[in-house]
């Protein structure tokens, strides 16, 4: 009938889920992070981090961005991507003229900074990225010597 006490309608847990979403929309949420991997809620740029056998590869996702103004840098074992969005919101002069307010502001605008911890067997000397529909692709390839190699029988 009910597969996990955590679905049973009226369980403690799901009261305690309930009110932390009541809570969460009336003060906001906390804006801890939820690991220590993980960064606040509402970073900007979102990103994936994965790999594969040959390379290291991180997705950021920044939608309506110009490429030529993302700054990507490798120092010291460490991906830095950062630039500014602009505001799409009026200048605050126009909002006046245009007796204009403002509800709610969900789109971040503003400067931006992330930083990612390579492996060290990421090699700073062959990467590649690409910006295709909102998404910037970063494949950075791992050293030769840490790839995995098949050795012969003798």
């Amino acid at each position: 009938m009910y597969e996990s006490i955590l679905n049973f309608p009226g369980s403690l847990f799901g009261e305690f889920d309930r009110l932390r979403r009541e809570l969460d929309d009336v003060f906001g949420s906390t804006g801890l992070p939820s690991s220590i991997r993980s960064v606040a809620p509402g970073s900007f740029p979102a990103i994936n981090v994965g790999n594969t056998p040959t390379s290291v590869e991180i997705y950021a996702f920044a939608p309506g961005l110009d490429p030529n103004k993302i700054d990507v840098t490798i120092d010291r074992g460490v991906l830095t991507l950062s630039g500014e969005r602009p505001s799409s919101l009026p200048s605050a002069q126009e909002a006046r003229e245009r007796r204009l307010t403002l509800y709610s502001q969900e789109r971040v605008s503003g400067s931006f900074k992330r930083a990612i911890s390579l492996p060290e067997d990421a090699d700073p000397a062959h990467v590649n990225a690409s910006y295709r529909d909102g998404v910037l692709r970063i494949s950075i390839a791992r050293r030769e010597s840490a790839q995995p190699r098949r050795i012969a029988i003798q």
